[in-house]
């Protein structure tokens, strides 16, 4: 019997299974038609409190359904395994998007296994509470030396699973998650070089938030406005804004406790159902930041995503622009691909800088890194790293949908997207479109209005929309979507038409 999690003997034999990647990549890479399994684990193993503010968050396991693609490769076998059951409809819709490989080819080395438990508990949780559920995945993997396992987020409940499974996980080592907290990421921004706001880390208390405030103040007396950011908040629902008010004084001796005093009052929260209360209870249990708010006008919000490969390669994948919403702009609502050209290749330079840093500290696998951009009078802009989201995020399924489907690659040079064809390729893509109208709509009833309309992507035109998170769009009216054409242009237009004939189908079937 295998001692319990974090012991170790669970340490050790995490480390000897991890041993097993490097050899496995390289094997892969020289021959992609080798036989393999990947057991794709889509849990968001992530702190429960924020997970409670994001609308649907248990149909955000489909959003790895994306890695249905690897089985266009013959001798891949995949076993996903979700909180429940997925509608049919939805893993067919994704089936479809093969091209050159026969459904049924490719649904026989598919297997699709659940809990049957649609509980806030993360989902790798639930797979280790159901001993039978862990032998049937080990019964599905007929070769371990030629299987891994692959995840959302990497945490100790992944490094649990993987051992118990007997497979090497294709991700970051659980002891390095300190690197994609707030805190950390600033750590690893000063080691990589790159600029980041003023700011203070790994604080826990009221004062010490005030502290940090006054001391920002103190350094910069025009400051309009600080962040207050929790270490583990995400798609910035776990920030919150402090305003300085016009007759505030940092030369005042009790400035700093004048200000932890009004926090109670004062913050001002990205997520709308968050208080004073859960917020400090939170930021007390988990730590935080306070930093600057980067002010002017005109400033862009573009993002990096890298990996680090088995083998411990850094590279740069993708920049996008992001779509920020929420009260002050700081809530991931979508993203635009590639970044635009007037400074793309300068935070691909700076992603760089990072990535070879996180190379260093031994992370493996994909991760985002936020920047915000700001306008220079000369042309140029000036860029400040925020922060590192150490997971798949909400760029990584766009762009594998867009490279899985079109089989391209983005250039080093200019940080475009070439597909075989030569052709340039860009993309809008979002997981937050909602609206009430799309409620009771059913995933048959999304594909039905999609090939009536002619949405679908077109493989020879290599344009068109492809749809994610469809399990919540009967429940929740919500709905992921990612628009591809030739440009951002196009892109933006088939997003736009994609509302319109949603918009114009519910409404006609709300008349009647």
């Amino acid at each position: 019997m295998m001692d319990g999690p974090g012991s170790r003997d669970e340490l050790d034999s995490f480390h000897a299974l991890q041993a097993r990647m490097p050899a496995l990549y390289r094997a892969l890479a020289a021959n992609p038609r080798a036989p393999q399994v990947v057991v794709i684990v889509p849990s968001l193993s992530m702190d429960p409190r924020e997970l409670e503010k994001v609308t649907g968050v248990y149909h955000y396991e489909e959003r790895m359904l994306v890695n249905l693609m690897l089985l266009r490769q013959p001798r891949t076998r995949l076993v996903y395994v979700t909180s429940q059951r997925l509608d049919p409809t939805v893993v067919d819709y994704y089936l479809a998007l093969l091209s050159g490989i026969p459904r049924s080819h490719a649904i026989s080395r598919l297997v699709m296994l659940d809990c049957n438990d649609r509980s806030a508990v993360p989902l790798s949780a639930k797979i280790l509470a159901r001993p039978r559920l862990v032998e049937r995945i080990r019964a599905e993997v007929a070769n371990a030396e030629w299987a891994h396992m692959a995840c959302f987020n990497s945490t100790t409940l992944e490094r649990t699973l993987a051992v118990r499974l007997g497979l090497p996980l294709h991700s970051t080592d659980p002891e390095l998650a300190r690197l994609g907290t707030k805190s950390g990421c600033r750590e690893v921004f000063r080691t990589a070089g790159v600029t980041i706001p003023f700011g203070f880390e790994n604080l826990h208390r009221p004062d010490e938030i005030g502290e940090g405030l006054a001391e920002i103040k103190r350094r910069a007396p025009e400051a309009r406005r600080a962040v207050v950011k929790l270490n583990e908040g995400f798609s910035g629902e776990g920030n919150a804004l402090f305003p300085y008010l016009p007759d505030d004084d940092p030369s005042d001796p009790a400035f700093a406790r004048r200000l932890a005093d009004r926090l109670p009052t004062g913050l001002r929260y990205e997520a709308p159902q968050e208080n004073w209360s859960s917020f400090s209870s939170k930021y007390a249990d988990m730590g935080g930041v306070v930093e600057t708010f980067v002010e002017g006008e005109n400033k862009e919000s573009p993002s990096v995503q890298c990996r680090v490969n088995a083998v411990g390669e850094p590279q740069v994948i993708s920049t996008h622009d992001q779509v920020l919403g929420g009260p002050s702009g700081q809530v991931y609502m979508g993203c635009t691909f590639p970044a635009a050209p007037a400074y793309r290749m300068d935070i691909w330079r700076a992603g760089d800088k990072i990535a070879r840093a996180m190379a260093n500290e031994g992370v493996v696998g994909r991760f985002g890194i936020d920047f915000v951009s700001v306008p220079q009078p000369d042309g140029t802009y000036e860029h400040h790293a925020i922060e590192i989201n150490l997971r798949k995020g909400g760029t990584t399924h766009p762009f594998l949908t867009l490279k899985f489907l079109t089989s391209g690659s983005t250039s080093e040079e200019d940080g475009e997207f070439y597909s075989p064809s030569g052709r340039t390729k860009s993309y809008f893509a979002t997981d937050t479109l909602q609206s009430e109208r799309y409620v009771g709509l059913r995933p048959e009833d999304l594909v039905d209005i999609a090939v009536f309309h002619g949405l679908h992507f077109h493989a020879p035109s290599e344009r068109g929309v492809v749809f994610h998170l469809i399990g919540a769009l009967s429940e929740f009216g919500k709905l992921g979507i990612v628009a591809i054409g030739d440009n951002l242009q196009q892109a933006q237009f088939l997003y736009k038409q994609t509302l319109q004939v949603l918009d114009e189908a519910t409404g006609a079937l709300a008349a009647r």
